[in-house]
């Protein structure tokens, strides 16, 4: 008998050690499951446009050459009205709302608010285009100053061109020096995860070819 109960004794205890070990294996699965639910789902990586010689850089890090590209396409995608500047401009900064930050959009509100007060905007067409040969790849150093992993100063060397109805008013060559910030809070509506923070220092002009009576600024 005694043979017997030692089988069972053994049985038993082989069953609770499985069972132990079945309860491990599901806490760990919980726990990896908990793990995958909980890993972004979508990772922004940022590649500089010339791989030629490769590139090797942490995947959260944002080079150079996208902060001033994306701060190009959003000043210019801001400062382009196709018809009217005071229909365009305070269009362009609410379809942009997402690229900038809070401060940078009030600024802008407020000056759209100052320019149709003043009568500059009533049927003026604007838009701006890099000067040839100041653009990034022509002098990347000065034309990026990393602050910070999270903020950058971007320098613009631009022409601005404005026209009343179908008269030029305005060509200047203008440089803009704009703030940069990383805010990666909506990938949904901003995928770059940066922000336009607005000038760094007022715009100031390098040049000017065809001005108006009315000696607008240059911003």
């Amino acid at each position: 008998m005694s043979r017997f109960k030692n089988e069972i004794t053994h049985l038993q205890a082989h069953v609770r050690t499985l069972r132990l070990g079945s309860t491990g294996l599901l806490l760990v699965s919980i726990l990896l499951a908990i793990g995958w639910w909980s890993a972004p789902r979508d990772l922004t990586i940022h590649i500089p446009p010339d791989l030629r010689s490769g590139s090797m850089h942490k995947w959260w890090e944002v080079p150079p050459s996208t902060v001033y590209a994306f701060a190009f396409y959003i000043f210019q995608q801001l400062n382009r009205w196709p018809n009217n500047g005071e229909d365009d401009y305070p269009r362009n900064i609410r379809m942009l709302s997402a690229y900038l930050t809070p401060a940078c959009q009030l600024f802008l509100q407020q000056d759209a608010n100052r320019r149709q007060d003043s009568g500059e905007l009533r049927h003026r067409v604007r838009g701006v285009y890099e000067i040839p040969g100041r653009g990034y790849g022509d002098n990347p150093m000065a034309r990026i100053k990393v602050v910070s992993d999270d903020d950058w100063i971007v320098s613009l060397d631009l022409t601005a061109d404005e026209y009343h109805s179908a008269e030029q008013v305005k060509r200047a060559l203008v440089r803009y020096s704009l703030k940069v910030v990383r805010q990666d809070i909506d990938p949904e509506r901003n995928p770059f995860g940066l922000a336009l923070d607005c000038y760094s220092q007022a715009p100031q002009r390098i040049g000017r070819a065809v001005d108006d009576e009315h000696k607008e600024p240059s911003s």
